[in-house]
């Protein structure tokens, strides 16, 4: 039912091409009047300038200074005006968004709504752009239409809040024209709105940017801005140190009181809304027991991980989606520390014996590396099993993971989930409905098919509900089956650890977004 391109619109033309050029790279600098170039280091960026081909925060942090959201979202979770500047649900199954009038692409091209429609149709359907794996996010969004230059219909098949979250979390607007005379995904230019405009992009390396003159909003705070990638803790402690960083991402516990002390550095944190938790793909053997997999939960001692590796940042985590969140049960307790019925439970399960290897991500959470090598240890004490770690690039993990497909991610694995929509579903639907990027679900032809068709249909039942109290008490149900059936071994709620130069006027948000525009000198 998408309707981009029509009679009505007209575009100037193709100016220039976003992403030419070079800038070197301007150290940040403690004193004086502020950096020549903000720089921000993460530990990792994305493999390609595409938005809508990416879903992981660093990424997002990267595409957010050129590729405006819709909608903005406060740190509590309220969505407020943008580029959107009002929304009615005009219908059952329809919002209609009005757009500003004086919104320009970096190239030159005016915005119209035809662009905002592409947008949310090239990530929901994907006759119209690519396999996005955002569409995880666009819960129930069928499609979009342009009305008019500035109104845009939004259809859509879940409870309506439901529907406006996933456009004011993942809906970043894209110019419709520029995107389709290029190969797709977009390997290294970027085109957006924002009040930064791309100079350089180094696939997984770095993102320079400059400001946009023509920019509708504030003016941006720095002239200059940088994102970079690296992955090795002490190499971003490090550049933060040297002044090389004016804000660096997970910063290990064993630095943090040095660089509390040091002068000119601080250390800010906040438990953010990403959950770490060792996923058991139960399309095989032995993670199609039950008893197996919660012998796992019993084995690994999540509380020793939280004060021993990560010296107290964190909270332990009981199911799918962390406190505050829209559905969280609080009547769940995390698995406790228990050898002993791990052991019990792996000779109830039959699979005594088994040798199990844990693929662990290097350098994208807090201590990645120390955990997984900690849990895979502990569940090799075991009489019973055996088990150890092995590290791989996050990328190459995602890739085996995020396809829909079980059967070719890693037997056993530890990753991260962020939920920054304040609501279950995004914590429930990626992973056990059927057909989406991450899905990993117990078949049905199982002998235990305890997270079977029935969770499946309780989640899509969710998302239609409009009661406020029935949903909630809906999805609290749903997250205790899956605590009972030990889905995952759930490990915990991780803390962003910060370093930032101590002058930054910037408090960081529990869904690990890094905004320039917050930021101050």
């Amino acid at each position: 039912m998408s309707q981009h391109g029509s009679g009505w619109t007209s575009r100037r033309a193709f100016l220039t091409a976003t992403g030419a050029g070079t800038l070197g790279a301007v150290a940040g600098c403690l004193g004086g009047e502020g950096p020549e170039e903000f720089v921000v280091t993460q530990g990792e960026l994305a493999g390609n300038a595409d938005p809508n081909d990416h879903n992981a925060t660093p990424a997002y942090n990267v595409f957010d200074p050129v590729y405006e959201p819709l909608f903005d979202l406060t740190p509590d979770g309220e969505i407020q005006e943008r580029i959107v500047t009002d929304w009615e649900h005009v219908d059952d199954g329809e919002i209609e968004l009005t757009l500003r009038d004086d919104v320009v692409f970096h190239n030159g091209d005016e915005m119209t709504a035809s662009d905002v429609a592409y947008t949310i149709d090239r990530q929901v359907d994907e006759e119209v752009g690519i396999p996005s794996p955002q569409a995880d996010g666009m819960t129930g969004i069928t499609g979009a239409e342009a009305e008019d230059e500035t109104t845009v219909l939004v259809e859509h098949e879940v409870n309506p809040e439901l529907a406006e979250t996933g456009l004011g979390v993942f809906a970043r607007v894209v110019d419709e024209e520029w995107v389709e005379e290029r190969e797709q995904p977009i390997a290294d230019e970027m085109n957006g709105t924002g009040p930064y405009q791309l100079v350089e992009f180094q696939a997984e390396e770095h993102a320079v940017y400059e400001v946009f003159d023509d920019y509708w909003g504030e003016e941006p705070p720095f002239d200059q801005l940088r994102f970079q990638a690296i992955s090795t803790d002490s190499t971003r402690v490090a550049d933060l140190e040297t002044e090389a960083s004016d804000v660096v991402t997970n910063v290990p516990p064993a630095d943090v009181h040095d660089i509390s002390e040091a002068e000119g550095l601080d250390i800010r944190t906040v438990v953010s809304f990403r959950n770490i938790f060792l996923v058991m793909p139960n399309d095989d053997e032995p993670f199609d027991s039950q008893a197996f997999r919660q012998a796992m939960n019993y084995a690994v001692d999540n509380e020793a991980i939280i004060s021993d590796i990560n010296d107290g940042f964190g909270e332990p985590m009981s199911q799918p989606v962390p406190e505050d969140h829209f559905g969280h049960n609080p009547d769940l307790e995390p698995y406790p520390y228990d050898p002993d019925e791990a052991e019990s439970l792996i000779e109830e399960s039959g699979y005594e014996g088994e040798a199990l290897t844990l693929t662990c991500p290097d350098g994208r959470y807090l201590n990645d590396t120390d955990i997984a090598e900690y849990a895979a240890s502990q569940i090799d004490e075991l009489d019973t099993v055996s088990c150890e770690a092995e590290i791989v690039p996050f990328e190459d993990l995602v890739e085996m993971v995020l396809d829909g497909d079980p059967t070719t991610a890693p037997d056993f694995f530890l990753i991260g989930w962020g939920n920054p929509t304040y609501d279950s579903n995004y914590g429930l639907e990626p992973w056990f409905v059927e057909g989406q990027a991450s899905y990993n679900f117990l078949e049905e032809d199982l002998e235990e098919p305890v997270l079977d068709q029935r969770i499946e249909e309780a989640i899509l039942e969710s998302q239609t509900v409009e009661d406020e109290d029935e949903r909630e008490q809906l999805l609290q149900d749903i997250n205790e089956e899956i605590h009972e059936a030990a889905a995952w071994v759930f490990l915990h709620n991780e803390e962003s650890v910060y370093g930032v130069r101590s002058d930054l006027e910037w408090e960081p948000r529990g869904d690990e977004r890094i905004n320039p525009g917050e930021m101050e000198l």
